[in-house]
């Protein structure tokens, strides 16, 4: 598969087969992948949790929050959970801050997913300190961002922004997730 379409295909996904497994091999391996990317003066403050337990997957969803946008939703269903996540954390002891590092590293994940025929979610709207009680994250780690994958169940399209319109994502009447997204030379200020 060529990159561009990797990058078409990673969509965020919010609904999946809960009942499609992501082995842990297949966690272990992106973020073996992602270890490798890019990180601000090579400090490497990044750590991960992975979880596919069916147990531990019901405590994480609790503490997340889903597609802010979309206001009559309240998130997946039971049955349409994610099989997985892989919790970003910053280790405070090598570096304060972070940086732009758990980006770049969750993205790197999140197209790994889509190579391996999975799909997923980055969030940011998490309850970190009960998330943070459930795993006895220790104090020196701060959660980042929580990943969801599995097996995607919805179709997510991308539309052309049309200009004075709403960047907003929004679902339609079939449940298909639409994401506006501007036009290149919208986005292109000069070229030399």
């Amino acid at each position: 598969m060529l990159f561009k379409e990797m990058v078409l295909q990673c969509r965020s996904y919010r609904r999946f087969y809960e009942d499609a497994p992501v082995e842990m091999d297949a966690l272990r391996d992106l973020v073996d992948t992602a270890r490798f990317v890019a990180s601000g003066s090579n400090k490497q403050p990044l750590k991960y949790i992975l979880c596919n337990s069916i147990e531990t997957n019901i405590q994480i969803f609790s503490c997340l929050r889903w597609a802010g946008q979309l206001k009559d939703w309240g998130g997946p269903i039971e049955g349409e959970h994610p099989a997985a996540y892989i919790v970003v954390l910053g280790d405070k002891d090598i570096q304060p801050s972070f940086g732009v590092d758990h980006g770049i590293a969750a993205q790197t994940i999140l197209l790994g997913a889509v190579e391996k025929g999975f799909g997923g979610c980055m969030l940011g709207a998490v309850d970190r300190v009960k998330l943070t009680k459930l795993l006895n994250i220790a104090s020196n780690l701060e959660i980042l961002l929580v990943i969801a994958l599995g097996k995607p169940k919805e179709v997510v399209v991308i539309d052309p922004l049309v200009a004075g319109k709403s960047s907003a994502y929004w679902r339609d009447a079939k449940h298909v997730h639409h994401v506006p997204k501007r036009q290149l030379d919208d986005v292109i200020v000069a070229e030399y």
